[in-house]
């Protein structure tokens, strides 16, 4: 299940609400040319296609060349733009900014200096309310370009005023874009390749940060200076599994929102986004009760109007709350009740198939399967796997190497023995090539290719044998993924003491509450 490469304005046009298509037909029915007329047909025509069909256009707009078709989705794509700017104006900050800019420097052109002038003045004040810098930067050089080129009253302070305010706002404006900067190349790191693997993933992300962190950054007071900072040590904590860290990063990125309530209208994308890393770390840390607390605070934001009436908001929402919501699976060991959640979930991607990137369906994809691995249907766990597996996404090594080894186990359980050794030998050498193979990974395959043809009375030595090693492990960090992906240790349990693996997992959730509740 992969986002449709298509036509860009298919894609526009069903991206489109009802509200939206309504908003448009009158939008563009004020101006009722013969080209506009037009438009209208093509657009009617793409809205009630499922999948772009060129041909059947040219049908449904008889007299319409080829070469004329194109003019015409090119103006019908601004026009629909245009429809959408005026609609969605009073919803965003930035969009009211640019406007107020745009009319500044119409009337700049028009030669009426002061008008442009006071519209600039009360479009400063509404960037630097809500910390717009870039937008600030434009205005300030409208605003110097009019001073300099113009006579206005005032002139030797505004100048002055003018001067420093733009130095200043070019300092802010680069201390953003260093952190931003810095932010999103480990992000970047993470979706190529997961956590690190071993010491020199570790080194060189830590020279990494060393050498793109600003030596002032702990300084700044600002917002955005912060927000990023923290987005920084979150993903350098996440990608070093250093989960205690990656709490309180995820926290701090939490927190100066809550102190600043405002800003989560302006961000309401990356608070979202941090609400997601927060439960994140609250499941990588086994906190079940922040857990269960910071989803119902989720849970209510995806709730209200701002969350429900933005598309991309609402899908945001969708994606992190269902991810978190399996995860409190895992955490329990509901495994069984938690493939309730699996029919709307693949209703919605493919409802969402637009707009959503092949890493969220990868991770969907690997989640899913390990829903049902738990729950012991071990083929449909091979069906959800095979997806990953043979779309050769070149993204997150680290689950492209899992995704097999569940594939693996997947087939161990279901007495594949005729083709668990060729199986070893290809996962084996997957992972070898992507650099993945941990201490965890090389026992267990030691243990797969001699176990299944040892005979039954003899295998609970061998399991126990195995178990054994790989608990000592279970702190290490560089073999935390292991546990984090594939709970092998509870696994190994299942088949040492005859119990399912949800048995096994929610008994250590019980015992966990009981230990949290009497201390």
């Amino acid at each position: 299940m992969s986002n449709r490469v298509t036509d860009t304005l298919f894609q526009l046009i069903h991206s489109l609400e009802k509200s939206e298509k309504r908003h448009f037909k009158l939008y563009i029915k004020r101006s009722s040319t013969k080209e506009n007329l037009k438009i209208v047909r093509l657009f009617d025509a793409i809205d009630k296609q499922n999948e772009y069909d060129e041909k059947q256009l040219l049908k449904k707009l008889p007299g319409t060349e080829k070469p004329q078709l194109y003019n015409l989705k090119t103006h019908l794509y601004k026009q629909i733009l245009a429809s959408l700017r005026l609609l969605k104006s009073a919803d965003s900050i930035d969009l009211q900014l640019n406007e107020q800019f745009d009319y500044a420097h119409i009337l700049y052109k028009k030669g009426l200096f002061m008008q442009s002038l006071r519209i600039l003045e009360r479009a400063k004040e509404t960037a630097k309310v809500n910390q717009k810098f870039n937008v600030l930067i434009q205005i300030i050089a409208l605003e110097k370009r009019i001073e300099s080129l113009h006579i206005t009253r005032g002139m030797q302070s505004r100048a002055e005023i003018l001067s420093a305010e733009s130095v200043e706002i070019s300092s802010k404006v680069d201390m953003l874009t260093r952190l931003s900067n810095l932010a999103l190349n480990l992000y970047s790191w993470y979706i190529r390749n997961g956590h690190a693997r071993n010491e020199k993933d570790e080194a060189g992300i830590k020279k990494f940060m060393k050498e793109n962190l600003p030596p002032t950054a702990y300084q700044q007071e600002g917002f955005y200076e912060k927000l990023y900072l923290y987005q920084s040590y979150t993903w350098y904590a996440f990608i070093r599994q250093d989960f205690l860290m990656y709490y309180r990063y995820s926290q701090k990125w939490i927190d100066i929102f809550d102190a600043q309530p405002l800003m989560i209208r302006v961000e309401t994308g990356l608070y979202i986004k941090g609400l997601h890393n927060l439960l994140n770390a609250h499941f990588d840390l086994k906190n079940f009760q922040l857990f269960e607390i910071t989803l119902r605070k989720f849970e209510k934001f995806a709730e209200t109007d701002r969350v429900k009436d933005h598309d991309n908001f609402r899908i945001q929402a969708f994606i992190y709350i269902n991810s978190a919501k399996i995860n409190q699976h895992f955490i329990i060991g509901t495994f069984k009740e938690g493939l309730a959640l699996v029919p709307e979930i693949e209703e919605k991607l493919k409802e969402y198939s637009l707009f959503i990137d092949l890493h969220r369906v990868l991770v969907f994809n690997y989640k899913i399967a390990t829903l049902y691995f738990g729950s012991g249907d071990y083929e449909t766990c091979i069906d959800y796997l095979q997806r990953i597996i043979n779309d050769n996404i070149e993204m997150r090594n680290d689950l492209q190497c899992y995704a097999r080894l569940l594939h693996l186990l997947a087939h161990y359980e279901l007495g594949n023995f005729d083709i668990l050794d060729s199986l070893i030998r290809s996962v084996y050498r997957f992972m070898a090539k992507m650099g993945n193979l941990t201490v965890i990974e090389e026992e267990m395959f030691k243990f797969l290719r001699t176990s299944f043809r040892i005979p039954r009375n003899k295998l609970k030595i061998e399991f126990e044998i195995f178990l054994e090693k790989i608990k000592q492990y279970e702190k290490s960090r560089f073999e935390t993924r292991a546990f984090a992906y594939l709970d092998i240790i509870s696994w190994v349990e299942s088949k040492l003491y005859g119990k399912p693996v949800s048995e096994i997992i929610h008994e250590k959730y019980l015992n966990a509450k009981k230990r949290v509740y009497h201390s």
